[in-house]
């Protein structure tokens, strides 16, 4: 082929064509590969190998690597072929940027080192920005901080770049410079980059406004620009502790890569980092996935890496520690490879802790995890560095190395100080296990006490019960170190004090209600659940549609669910501080005389903190395990007790029944030595919510999420019979029950002035509005309990379900209710003791006292049960005396009338 002499139009426009792909790819994508087309015609070399960069480039921003470096390549040699020294600088650092991507570490620092010998003049700031993002990519912070901090601070040197160590300290930062172009494009990006540094640093007040001004500067250059800070941004703004705004940050960032025709594979690994802080695990995991899936089809290896670590911190988080060695060894393999040592020393150190948490730790993981602290904490990365040096400290006491593990821990919890609220809470637990191990209960108990406060700030920071109970599990660990430590105390005062300041925490913050924004998505998920009506679970013939049709209204229903949960995620919290717990002198006096039963969970070992009129003492209950298993074998022959069976099978399984019951009271009740028909409230484990807790005790029996939680229903319920206002009595009938509406008709003789909704009228509005005023409500109806998701547990209505989301955000709190359908009363456990489902949630509201059942329920038979519970409400009792006398009334030898006669429970002192 015979070149010619470029044309000055096409070779300005080839020049120009890289800056336009830069600043938005997808616009200006067609046009680059026009002018490879029209150079390639025109046998011009220099506008080749420019359009080839700038066409490369275009397939970069859509993540296709394999083609850009193809098209670089190609670009190399014909700049190589024909002496364009200058052009083939710049060709060199794009092919630089792609190699790393594609994880060549080794290919990059070779192009940059041969371009280095070719760019001169200004073109020498491009080449320090490109080494500092290969710096930045391989771990070294402080290095590649130094040359972003002079990049932004004016122009380039001509001479060669600087050699030797990076200056200490910050170096002051000028403002982004005006206009558009490849400078001002090139700021941007060192402004963004920099400020990512300073983030890992813990310096947050100067990456926050750094990158405000840079996404200002973003706008002036193009929407991938724009795109990349946003993102940026919010990643920072989560990382700094402000989750809730990061969140609705991280949403419009996705909005701007959407626009932009970005892949969203960096946003799916920074979405998976702040879910994962938040404890959304499955959401985090999907997130994780997605993008590993992405780079890993683009060849993208270098953030596929990355990704692949998401994967392992998540599944050790999730309890899958077999799963996290598997992705951590792979990520550290493939960082390894990359000569990315900071990176690998990431991926090792969650190695080491999954296999700590699995108890193979050796050694040799000991030494690997100390290494990767010490690297952490000379680059300035502090938050990694605290959980380094945590893992170090786990690592040396699981291995018998005291003076080790006191030394690590004790560094983490000093690195932690003055850091955001989840590193710092990791520096408390470092702390309090420093101090354990040295026998110093009471900083134990500071440090416990310490982190649980500023637990407790975080959690009402976030917007939404259901990140508000996540949160929860971050306290954990020092919930049970200091349960240990009180316990020893022997002060069953101090033992139910420890107790109370995690239980249910979340919902003891109660802000005004958020309806309005999620009333539309509500309405949309009761007109899908329409569709899914008459049938069972997705796969199944539901009512008359083809299994492809009811899949398909079934991912309906989850895309709506997820709108309303993210939408609860992004809402501006406006949270009141609760009181404290209740202390047991008040206790007492609302108890009247009633016992009151605490259980607590230490490891594996049951306690529980008893009150009587005379006394209080500790009780040590042995494991758990048994209890787990007879309230299995319960709960199974249960389920059998509901289905139709021959006599032999359910006479077996009502043997069976009493058989656990007789055991469980054995086990949870008998050694407590409580005053027979005395009237006990309880405070269940989390996890035991199953159990028959009104069959194990002769005399009546509430149950209550906590102990401040039965306070406050009582000092409401005394409010409500001092006040003696004409009780408000709702009744309404669920649709397709069988009885529902005999049932009503039925308490309706008691209630003679009772508002009755029946189907087709009980809908969701029309029950909400009755519920709002009604001192008495009771909703005979079918029952769902959410165990994904147990703000989605719902009571089925005339038009489609009723969800404690919607119970929530309406601020519905009649003062009594009676839930007559399946598994109202269940609650799904998260850790830190916080539980969810429709009585705490009720019980947050203001409820002051709940009837709910467990487990499924027979309909028919549990009308004579409501009918006797509420003949005893009219004569005043209370709702667990009502249930008591009612329960007696019940001819257990009918399957149906036992299974009743088990599973619904009182909640609350109303």
């Amino acid at each position: 082929m015979t070149w010619t002499e470029p044309s000055g139009d096409l070779l300005i426009r080839a020049r120009r064509a890289h800056d336009d792909v830069a600043a938005d790819p997808d616009k200006f994508r067609p046009a680059a590969e026009a002018l490879v087309a029209e150079a390639r015609r025109a046998r011009q070399p220099e506008a080749l190998a420019l359009a080839l960069r700038a066409a490369a480039w275009a397939e970069r921003a859509r993540l296709d690597d394999r083609s850009a470096i193809r098209l670089l390549d190609e670009a190399c040699r014909v700049a190589r072929r024909h002496h364009l020294k200058e052009t083939l600088g710049d060709l060199l650092m794009s092919h630089a940027a792609v190699s790393q991507e594609l994880g060549r570490v080794t290919a990059a620092r070779r192009d940059l080192r041969a371009a280095a010998t070719l760019v001169t003049g200004t073109r020498r700031a491009e080449l320090d920005f490109h080494q500092a993002v290969l710096l930045q990519n391989i771990g070294q912070l402080a290095e590649a901080a130094a040359i972003y901090h002079r990049l932004l601070a004016g122009p380039a040197p001509s001479g060669p770049a600087p050699s030797g160590p990076a200056p200490s300290g910050p170096i002051p930062s000028g403002p982004i410079p005006s206009g558009p172009g490849p400078d001002r494009r090139r700021a941007v990006i060192c402004a963004n980059n920099l400020a990512l540094i300073e983030s890992q640093q813990g310096r947050y007040g100067q990456a926050l406004p750094r990158l405000d001004q840079a996404l200002l500067a973003a706008a002036e250059v193009g929407p991938a620009l724009v795109a990349l800070v946003a993102q940026s941004r919010a990643w920072v703004t989560v990382q700094s502790g402000r989750f809730a705004e990061g969140l609705r940050l991280l949403e419009a960032a996705e909005r701007t890569y959407r626009a932009a025709g970005l892949p969203l594979g960096e946003h799916y690994i920074e979405y998976a980092d702040v879910l994962m802080e938040l404890r959304l695990l499955p959401e985090a995991v999907g997130a994780a996935r997605r993008a590993v899936a992405e780079f890993t089809a683009a060849g993208v290896s270098l953030m596929a890496a990355e990704a692949q670590l998401r994967v392992a911190q998540l599944a050790m988080l999730a309890g899958d520690n077999a799963e996290a060695l598997t992705a951590s060894a792979a990520a550290a393999a493939t960082f390894r490879r990359q000569t990315r040592a900071a990176w690998r020393a990431r991926a090792l150190l969650v190695t080491a802790e999954a296999r700590l948490k699995s108890g193979t730790a050796t050694l040799a993981d000991l030494s690997q995890a100390r290494a990767a602290a010490r690297r952490f904490w000379a680059l300035g990365a502090t938050p990694t560095a605290v959980q380094g040096f945590l893992v170090t400290g786990r690592l040396a006491a699981s291995l018998g190395l005291r003076g080790q593990a006191v030394a690590a821990l004790t560094r983490a919890g000093s690195l932690a100080r003055g850091t955001p609220v989840l590193v710092r809470l990791r520096g408390r637990v470092a702390l309090a296990l420093a101090a354990d191990l040295r026998h110093r209960d009471r900083e134990v108990l500071a440090h416990c006490r310490n982190g649980l406060s500023d637990l407790s700030r975080h959690r009402r920071s976030l917007p939404s019960v259901e990140l508000r109970a996540l949160a929860s599990g971050h306290g954990a660990e020092l919930g049970l170190i200091g349960l240990d430590v009180v316990i020893r105390d022997g002060s069953p005062a101090r033992v139910l004090n420890w107790m109370e300041r995690s239980r249910s925490a979340a919902l003891l913050a109660v802000e005004p209600p958020e309806f309005d924004g999620i009333r539309a998505d509500l309405t949309a998920l009761r007109a899908v659940h329409a569709g899914l009506r008459g049938g069972a679970a997705p796969g199944a013939r539901l009512g008359g549609q083809a299994p492809a049709r009811a899949e398909q209204i079934a991912a309906e229903q989850a895309v709506i669910e997820n709108r309303i949960r993210q939408a609860t995620w992004r809402a501006y919290s406006s949270a009141s501080a609760s009181a404290g717990p209740v202390t047991m002198g008040a206790l007492r006096e609302l108890l009247a005389g009633q016992a009151f039963v605490a259980y607590g969970l230490l490891g594996a070992e049951l306690v529980a903190v008893v009150i009587e009129p005379r006394g209080s003492r500790i009780a040590d209950l042995g494991q758990v395990a048994p209890v787990r298993e007879q309230l299995r074998a319960f709960l199974f022959a249960l389920r059998r007790l509901t289905q139709p069976r021959p006599p032999a099978e359910l006479a077996a399984a009502r043997a069976s029944a009493d058989l656990r019951i007789r055991r469980l009271t054995e086990l949870l009740v008998a050694p407590l030595r409580l005053t027979a028909e005395l009237d006990l409230v309880v405070v269940p484990v989390p996890g035991l919510h199953g159990v028959p807790w009104s069959a194990l005790h002769s005399g009546p029996v509430c149950l209550t999420p906590s102990a401040t939680f039965w306070a406050r229903s009582a000092v409401a319920a005394r409010a409500r019979s001092r006040a003696g206002d004409s009780a408000a009595v709702v009744l309404v009938a669920g649709p397709d029950l069988p009885g529902a509406v005999a049932e009503v008709e039925s308490l309706a003789a008691i209630h003679q002035v009772a508002v009755r909704i029946m189907p087709p009228d009980s809908t969701a509005d029309r029950v909400a509005d009755a519920l709002a005023g009604a001192d008495l409500a009771h909703l005979a109806c079918h029952g769902m309990l959410r165990v994904d998701n147990p703000m989605f547990s719902s009571l089925l209505l005339s038009d489609g379900p009723l969800t404690v989301q919607e119970l929530y955000a309406r601020g519905l709190a009649p003062h009594r209710l009676i839930l007559a359908a399946c598994e109202s009363g269940a609650a799904v456990s998260y850790p830190g003791d916080e539980v969810l489902g429709f009585v705490s949630a009720l019980l947050a509201r203001g409820t002051a006292g709940i009837l709910a059942s467990t487990a499924v329920v027979p309909d028919v038979e549990a009308a004579g049960l409501m009918t006797a519970v509420h003949r005893r409400l009219a004569r005043g009792d209370t709702l667990a005396r009502a249930l008591h006398s009612a329960r007696q009334t019940q001819d257990t030898a009918d399957p149906g009338s036992y299974v009743n006669w088990c599973t619904f429970s009182a909640h609350g002192a109303a």
